[in-house]
């Protein structure tokens, strides 16, 4: 039987029409809710209502006054907000919801909508306390529902092109000391809202000061370079050098973790002379040092001198906002590493880091990682 041109030709037309259209709608825009508007970075999210990536299908905001607030800064259109956090999920059947309220929230978007077998991505770190991490982790467990956390550094090129090197080529050999510097002037020295400072400052609703807002980067960042290993022991020291402003939490916390061949050291600070956020990576035969998101610098031989390199996503495969990540996830583009940097495995592994470390700062003395 011969087939003609012409019929060759309109059957490789549907073909590709129907590749491309399976594919446009294999990367369609996530449909999100927002939970809670509070935190500082919801503008990562409010200032997108819809793009490739994502698509805003509802907002949870408890507060009249933040959600009048931010509808008018991002232009929102108020049917989009709900006082009701269990009624917008209901009402709009979102893939997923995305937490930028308090800290201690996250507990209650997952109560709420894991049971509706709905993906979950909050901001770090994953939750204010081990009582409440280890809450979520069971809802999420029964109902089979992802959970994942969001770090600033999972987007910089610099982290990728670190791990990179050192999985590929050793860069460094044996890993001995990583040193984390994260932080800023202090969320009033750099103007952060009313909303955001009210519960960064508070004990239950943060789950600390610095030690919660800025020591979770480094424990995320060592957990994944370390393949999920477990330390051995926490000793941290926490200060107040602002009390009239702090009152209730440290304001600066240093937390050494101890693992059995390495060492990593936390300084997580509201005190920095400015913002900052870079990872220094010593073995026992190269350095590597992430100034920032791009920034790098190197050094291999005893005998060379230091280098820099400049490292973009056109270099190293990264994704550079969070909501690619999770589109791509969701998508089955993606899947999550063991021990990856949004992974439920690595940050209840900073959770129990970061707790070991509040009750040496109280206590005085190096506390066994359990």
């Amino acid at each position: 039987m011969k087939i003609s041109i012409k019929k060759v030709y309109l059957i490789s037309s549907f073909l590709f029409f129907a590749i491309n259209v399976f594919a446009q709608n294999k990367m369609a825009p996530v449909k999100v809710v927002v939970a809670g508007t509070s935190h500082g970075h919801a503008g990562w999210i409010l200032n997108r209502l819809k793009d490739s990536v994502i698509e805003i299908v509802g907002i949870y905001e408890p507060s009249k006054a933040i959600a009048e607030k931010n509808a008018k800064k991002f232009n929102l259109p108020a049917n989009l907000f709900y006082s009701d956090l269990k009624k917008v999920l209901v009402a709009t059947k979102p893939e997923a919801v995305v937490a930028f309220g308090s800290i201690h929230e996250h507990l209650n978007v997952v109560q709420v909508a894991a049971p509706m077998h709905i993906p979950i991505m909050v901001e770090k770190p994953l939750g204010a306390s081990l009582k409440e991490a280890l809450q979520m982790d069971s809802i999420v467990k029964k109902y089979n529902v992802p959970l994942l956390t969001n770090f600033e550094t999972s987007w910089y090129p610099s982290t990728f092109e670190a791990f990179r090197l050192i999985s590929d080529s050793n860069y460094v050999g044996q890993i001995r000391k990583v040193v984390f510097h994260h932080g800023h002037q202090g969320p009033r020295e750099i103007g952060v809202s009313d909303e955001f400072f009210n519960w960064l400052t508070d004990p239950v609703q943060n789950g600390g000061g610095a030690i919660a807002d800025f020591g979770c980067y480094g424990a995320n960042l060592m957990t994944y370079l370390m393949h999920g290993e477990k330390p051995i022991s926490i000793t941290a020291v926490t200060r107040n050098y602002k009390p009239s402003i702090y009152s209730k939490v440290d304001d600066d916390a240093t937390i050494i973790i101890n693992y059995a061949k390495s060492q990593a050291v936390l300084q997580a600070s509201w005190n920095w002379t400015f913002s900052r956020k870079d990872m220094e990576i010593y073995g026992d035969s190269a350095y590597i040092i992430a100034v920032n998101a791009n920034k790098m610098r190197l050094r291999n031989k005893e005998a060379l001198p230091e280098f820099e390199k400049n490292v973009t996503s056109k270099d190293i495969h990264v994704y550079t906002d969070p909501f690619s990540y999770l589109q791509a996830y969701l998508r089955g583009i993606e899947k999550i590493q063991p021990y990856g940097l949004y992974s439920l495995e690595n940050n209840m592994m900073v959770v129990k880091i970061l707790e070991a470390a509040k009750q040496s700062a109280k206590t005085g003395k190096t506390v066994l990682y359990k």
